[in-house]
Order: structure tokens, then sequence, then C-alpha cells
């Protein structure tokens, strides 16, 4: 059995983590949670190790979300996922909360997979990938009035909490036509975790000894005493 892979994310409205090794899953959990992340993480990283009779020192790699996110969620992952990186010396895979929504999704030949979050203020986090979950865009934060001008073409297969969102502005559009996907909403560990161990086979772990950074597509709202920004990442 190949060494344990722990995927874990924190970035959105669901708190979930997972225990993989090769095809099986050792353990998952998963629950919609907006707050109490960092209260409840390493808790939930205990319990699935626990249940896949697995300890820290038995794994082999590390995989977390990296976003778009909250700040609060992405810090906490990872900076968990970063001290067990350390402290284990172990390779740390960063996978985005859009290819983890998009990765389930299975699209038609024609249909490209739009990946949205709802990212308040009339703006989505969003990326479009092709049927074979290649990227055709990049990850970008858009009003919601101009998202169509960054999905091509006309037949589209939306998730994530924003996928509505979208399929109403394709509802108005006279050339275009728009699905929901039949899948979770929020990113899931396991999903994580799957991307991750295809990513470790095709660079190798040295590949991923670097710590990954945040991908924040938004300043922050919060401001230090004289207004200035806080440092992020």
């Amino acid at each position: 059995m190949s060494a344990p892979l722990l995927a874990f994310d924190t970035a959105q409205g669901a708190l979930s983590a997972a225990v993989v090794s090769g095809e099986k899953v050792l353990a998952h959990h998963f629950e919609l949670r907006t707050r109490g992340h960092a209260e409840e993480l390493m808790g939930v990283i205990a319990k699935v190790l626990d249940e896949a009779h697995v300890t820290p020192a038995d794994l082999g790699a590390l995989a977390v979300t990296v976003g778009p996110g909250t700040f609060t969620g992405l810090r906490v992952g990872l900076a968990a996922a970063r001290g067990l990186a350390l402290a284990r010396a172990l390779p740390l895979v960063g996978i985005t909360t859009l290819e983890a929504v998009a990765a389930p999704v299975e699209a038609a030949e024609r249909e490209v997979i739009a990946a949205v979050f709802d990212a308040r203020r009339d703006e989505v986090y969003l990326q479009v990938f092709d049927v074979n979950h290649v990227a055709l865009t990049q990850p970008m934060i858009v009003p919601l009035d101009e998202a169509l001008a960054h999905v091509p073409g006309t037949s589209v297969v939306a998730v994530g909490t924003g996928a509505t969102l979208l399929a109403g502005r394709i509802a108005e559009a006279a050339d275009m036509s728009c699905r929901l996907a039949d899948k979770p909403t929020q990113p899931d560990a396991l999903i994580v975790a799957r991307l991750a161990q295809a990513r470790l086979t095709a660079h190798g772990p040295d590949h991923f000894r670097r710590a990954p950074a945040p991908l924040y597509l938004r300043a922050p709202d919060a401001k230090l005493p004289g207004g200035l920004d806080p440092v992020l990442g």
C-alpha cells in the first residue's frame, strides 16, 4: 500500500478532510460550515487519521485548498498544512477551490465547465474548463454582469455556489445555454486528494517541497491602524 495522503479544505463554506492511499479511501469527513474552521480543523484531522489507522508519521504527502475563498478560511487551512508539512518534511500540493468543484463534473462533448463561486457584491469567482477538465481561463473575480464575456463557447454546465447566478445571466443570452451540474457546490477534500495524487504522479514529490501560496483574487476588507492593508499570505 502506498504511503497515505492527507487532504483538507477550509476555504469556502465547508470543512472537510480525507485520507487516501492509492485508490483506497481510508477516511473521509465533510460538513457544511461557514464559521468555526479554526476551532474544528485539528479535531477533524485527528478524527480522519484515527479512522484511517494512520499517524502523522505514516503520511507520505499532504494537500490543501489554496483559494479563492475567505481570508480566514484560507489562513486556517494553509497554516495547518504548512505546519504539518514542515514538521514531517512532506510534499504539500495546493489545489484551487475552482478546480476542486469542477473535477467531478461530467460534461458533454461541446460543453464547457464553469466553476463559479458567489463572491458577493455582485461579483463571482470564475474559471472555465473544457470537457477534459483542462483550464480554458485563469481563475478570476469579475462582476456578475461581465461574467459571460469570460465564458467561451455556447453550451455551459455550471457548478459552485454561484452556478445559479451565472445560469440566470446565460438565460438572458439568446446564443447560450446552461445547465446546473448535479454535483456538490462546495470543495471536498476527497476530490482535493485525488487531484493531488495525480499531480504527485505527474511531477514527483520534490516538485511540491515549497509550500503553495494562497490564491487571493480580492483585496482584504480589513485595515490596519492608519488605513494600511494587512500583509497577505
